[in-house]
């Protein structure tokens, strides 16, 4: 019926019949109901009307009867409610009536249970009943009718559940932004602790969806600060940091309600969480980065910008933390805010008066006034500042009441003023007065710390007009700047010396100066002082990520150069200096002390017991940034932070390690104790076969081939850093863009194997031939950079004479290292002797969740040896780790988990969502171990974030903690293939006739046998490519 058409009289008079109606119908059925709903019309029309609140309480009633008479469930009932839900809305966003939001929670909570239930489509979309409960809950939320945190958390699930459907990103913006306004309503004021997990989870996958939305991006930053505060993750504070920098100053998308709130964070945050950092692990890297921070955006707000009194009183309290931490004045910002600043002239007037005196209050205005300059970006006031400082240096000589640190920061400012100046002007006299201003100030102040300063506006300007004239005398001057400042007796941060030196190594190379060598053996020297300045696994590796621009490529282009001036035996040292450097530390903890005990008895257990001290140290923090600290004793602590007392005790063990080495090196015959190996040492990798390295670096790429008694070089094309570089980046878009078993994927698969085969497997075989290297022997695949990412093994196919597809692995038994030095130690003869009896097998399962895994764990269970079995719930971190300890082989049946920026964190997922990461498996010591066979997703893959040469994955955790051989997965494995490649490979590794030959040392031969049989199925490229063989 169409009401539009009465008039207000005529619905009233339809209202007080149907009113006299209702009450004769029978209390249930189908007629009453149905008299209620058009009751419910007329009333509710007559309130559009008339905005008769009456009118709407007695239509919702109406309604409420009408739906209690339905019995079960129906179409029409659903229906209803949503009717009815809709009315309680229209009321609830006038009236606000507390009743009325937990009416609709209650009310669309029920709509979505049914409508899963229900098998005939009512017409409404189960999307639209989620958006409207996740805006009930925030109503309640904001009205405090209800448990809050719940709300949240079950707002939370909702909102993930719209980021995966089909719904329009502007309707699930504006919903999603309910949440958004809860979360921040609610954080300051509720311990959020337990639904932070969801909500990050929330807003990540929100600004995957809606990237353009700086809104979600500030909640997230700001959630994921909330975390760091509760666990001191170093991942969460990153990731923080890294999303409010995609945010501009002022987000356009903010609703009106929230720009009080927000319009600060962009500018702030990234100082403010850097500064919370340094508070919390006290490295000072992150003060510096908050001071940075700030100090940009000081630079980038004028004068009146309403942000810039905020900024600037932040900036005067890190520096003045700075100070108090360190003891370190220079650049010490005074609040302008605080110091009203008179004018330059009437600055300058106070210093160039000789017979004035000097308040401390106005040394602050004229700190006041330097740091003001240093920040500007006006053109105008960038000239005037210049005036003003050459004015004082003109005439600051005859004031003998000069401050000392006064004078040398004016100097730093005025040579950054210049070099300021000349990018605003582009004119030349700009930088070269830089630079006198920066020599005058060399001149005046010797003090290695005081010379830092200067001598980071020299090198930016020396090499801002090198980049213009190459002046060769520019040129020897900055590295002789260098030089000077990084040496043993300045008094300088590890990181500031680590970047100066890597400054002077890419300088030099770039340039052809004959100090290239000095530069890299300096650097190389600072290296591991520099990544043990911090104490832990996780910071060391955070800070191999943060200097991986600088960094990153320098050992392989140190080894070009060696290679190029006819040193490749060097350049082997330089690669095995340069990577794994992770590994190579902790391996030195654990060095054999044998040689050592043979002589000094006591030195060795001395030596042995800070070892292991160092070592609980380095491993004592998990990878969520829990601190492991109760066993560790500080002596002289300075702080109750936890992670403090770690840092105090690092620093003290190292200590004590270096005087005891240098107590070692002092023994006759051991001078090279704890020294980086030699060449000679490191051609013992080849004993059982060639080594193959490949040096890719955009200088020049080399293969080396290692014998037992000999070194090849093979010289390759110009565009072969170009061509690997597309091999690996067209592997890594495949994978994203494809399904694994699309034939798109299939083909970029095989063109990447094939361009691999010409790239690189066809000189190698051709020189492992001219070599007179038979067929099926073993050999070994050392890869740098972008070829520690593609799969080697499985180059080709190879052309033959007689059709037969081949791959490398056809030809050669493949395996692979990360380091010389880590094949060398996985020879060694084990402490009480080799056995070459049949080993016996631990298996840890967990079939769950993995379709075929049963049929692979029966495989092993009848094996012609013993297997122990750990199966589901017996398959525990503690009962694994001990396990491992009294088995010779480990074989795993369970799932891999890769953590994208955080490889300390990949693990095996054990039963009950226990996990058994990779720091576990590293602290793990396994003296009997010797080969672990790891049938599990991602044990051998490095992310797109891992540093490349660094090897952080499962297969070398395995491999570190004792087992000689490990077979691991490059990526994703099919579980299907489980049982056959196992049956495969045992039969081949327990029955085969080797005598003399340790069972590890033939798991090479059999998986290569067993991929063979695979392949032999026919099943696609991936899967058999998938499976890597690591160690002896």
């Amino acid at each position: 019926m169409d009401i539009e058409g009465y008039s207000l009289p005529d619905i009233e008079g339809t209202i007080f019949a149907l009113e006299c109606i209702i009450p004769s119908l029978p209390r249930f059925g189908r007629r009453r109901a149905h008299y209620l709903i058009s009751l419910w019309k007329w009333r509710f029309d007559h309130y559009i009307r008339t905005g008769s609140k009456e009118q709407l309480d007695e239509s919702i009633l109406h309604l409420v009867e009408a739906q209690l008479l339905s019995v079960k469930p129906t179409a029409d009932s659903i229906e209803l409610f949503n009717v009815l839900v809709k009315t309680l809305f229209l009321r609830l966003d006038k009236f606000k009536q507390p009743d009325d939001v937990e009416s609709c929670v209650k009310y669309l909570r029920y709509l979505r249970n049914q409508r899963c239930q229900l098998e005939v489509g009512v017409g409404i979309p189960h999307e639209y009943v989620t958006l409207n409960l996740v805006r009930a809950l925030y109503i309640r939320v904001e009205l405090n009718t209800g448990d809050i945190k719940e709300d949240i958390r079950e707002m939370t699930t909702l909102c993930r559940e719209l980021l995966n459907s089909d719904i329009s990103g502007s309707v699930l913006e504006s919903h999603l932004l309910s949440l958004t306004k809860a979360v921040w309503e609610t954080l300051d004021i509720l311990p959020m602790e337990e639904v932070l997990d969801p909500l990050i989870e929330c807003f990540r996958e929100a600004n995957l969806r809606l990237p353009y939305s700086d809104c979600f991006s500030l909640t997230l930053a700001r959630l994921l600060y909330d975390r760091f505060e509760k666990n001191y993750s170093i991942i969460d504070s990153e990731e923080a940091i890294t999303t409010l920098k995609k945010i501009p100053t002022f987000p356009s998308d903010l609703p009106q309600d929230l720009r009080s709130q927000f319009q600060d964070l962009p500018l702030l945050w990234v100082a403010t969480i850097s500064y919370r950092r340094f508070a919390v692990f006290h490295m000072p890297e992150y003060l510096e980065e908050a001071t940075f921070h700030l100090r940009v955006s000081l630079s980038s707000a004028s004068r009146d910008h309403p942000l810039r009194p905020k900024i600037s009183e932040l900036l005067a309290s890190l520096t003045e933390q700075r100070a108090m931490e360190f003891g370190v004045e220079e650049g010490r910002y005074r609040h302008p805010d605080v110091h009203k600043l008179p004018s330059l002239s009437s600055l300058a007037a106070s210093i160039t008066d000789p017979n004035s005196s000097i308040s401390n209050e106005q040394w602050d205005q004229h700190y006041g006034a330097l740091d003001s300059m240093i920040l500007t970006n006006d053109l105008a006031e960038i000239e005037e500042s210049i005036k003003y400082c050459r004015l004082v240096l003109a005439s600051i000589h005859c004031v003998p009441s000069v401050e000392h640190r006064y004078h040398l920061y004016l100097y730093v400012v005025l040579g950054y003023l210049l070099l300021r100046a000349f990018r605003r002007t582009g004119k030349l006299e700009c930088i070269d007065e830089s630079i006198s201003v920066i020599r005058d100030g060399l001149k005046t102040y010797e003090a290695p710390d005081e010379r830092v300063q200067l001598a980071f506006v020299a090198l930016v300007s020396l090499s801002t007009r090198i980049s213009l004239h190459q002046r060769e005398d520019d040129v020897d001057e900055m590295i002789q700047l260098i030089a000077s400042i990084t040496s043993d007796d300045t008094r300088m941060m590890p990181s500031y010396r680590f970047r100066f030196l890597c400054r002077w190594a890419i300088e030099a190379l770039n340039l052809g100066h004959p100090s290239v060598m000095d530069a890299f053996e300096n650097l190389f020297k600072v290296m591991q002082d520099t990544l043990s300045y911090a104490p832990t696994l996780e910071s060391q590796h955070h800070r191999l990520v943060s200097m991986r621009l600088g960094f990153q490529d320098l050992p392989l282009c140190y080894a070009s150069y060696q290679i190029d001036k006819g040193q490749p035996g060097k350049a082997i040292e330089t690669l095995e200096r340069g990577r794994a450097l992770l590994w190579s530390e902790m391996r030195d903890f654990r060095t054999s002390t044998d040689q050592l005990r043979a002589v000094d008895p006591t030195l060795a257990a001395e030596f042995e017991a800070i070892n292991r001290d160092l070592e609980q140290v380095t491993m004592s923090m998990a990878p969520c940034g829990n601190m492991e600290t109760e066993s560790i004793k500080v002596e002289d602590s300075w702080t109750t932070d936890p992670f403090s007392h770690l840092v105090a005790k690092q620093r003290q063990v190292l200590d004590d390690r270096k005087k005891l080495i240098s107590r070692i090196r002092a023994l006759p015959n051991f001078r090279n104790f704890l020294e980086p190996p030699s060449f000679d040492v490191l051609c013992s990798a080849a004993l059982c076969g060639p080594v193959i390295i490949i040096n890719h670096c955009k200088w020049r790429c080399d293969i080396l081939v290692l014998f037992r008694d000999s070194l090849s070089l093979i010289t390759t094309t110009r565009d072969f850093d170009r061509l690997a570089i597309e091999l690996g980046d067209r592997l890594v878009k495949a994978r994203k863009d494809y399904r694994l078993e699309s034939k798109q994927y299939e083909r970029t698969l095989r063109s990447v194997l094939k361009g691999l085969y010409e790239l690189v497997g066809k000189p190698v075989i051709e020189e492992l031939c001219k070599m007179k290297i038979p067929e099926q022997s073993r050999v070994w695949w050392c890869p740098t950079s972008v070829f520690c990412h593609l799969p080697l093994h499985a180059m080709g196919p190879i052309p033959s004479d007689d059709g037969v597809t081949r791959y490398f692995s056809d030809l050669y038994i493949p395996s692979y290292t990360p380091t010389l030095s880590a094949l060398i130690a996985s020879r060694k003869p084990q402490a009480e002797g080799q056995t070459f009896a049949k080993p016996s097998i631990l298996l840890v399962a967990q079939p769950e969740s993995l379709k075929h895994a049963i049929h692979e764990i029966w495989a092993i269970q009848h094996l012609t040896t013993t297997v122990t079995s750990l199966i589901s719930k017996n398959a525990t971190p503690s009962s694994v780790v001990e396990g491992l300890r009294h088995h010779q082989f480990s074989h795993f049946v369970c799932h891999g988990n890769l953590e994208e920026g955080n490889p300390f964190n990949a693990s095996f997922k054990l039963s009950g969502g226990m996990q058994l990461t990779l720091l576990e498996i590293v602290r793990s010591r396994l003296p009997t171990a010797e080969f672990a066979f790891l049938s599990a997703c991602h044990t051998a893959e490095l992310t797109e974030e891992s540093i490349s040469d660094e090897a952080l994955h499962l297969t070398a955790a395995v491999q570190y903690c004792g087992f000689r051989s490990v077979v691991g997965t490059m990526w994703a494995m099919a579980d299907e293939d489980g049982q056959d490649l196992a049956e495969d490979f045992y039969k081949s590794i327990l029955s085969s006739d080797e005598p003399g030959v340790p069972y590890y040392e033939r798991s090479a031969r059999a998986l290569r046998d067993a991929v063979k049989k695979l392949r032999s199925k026919k099943v696609p490229l991936e899967r058999w490519v998938n499976y890597v063989h690591y160690g002896a």
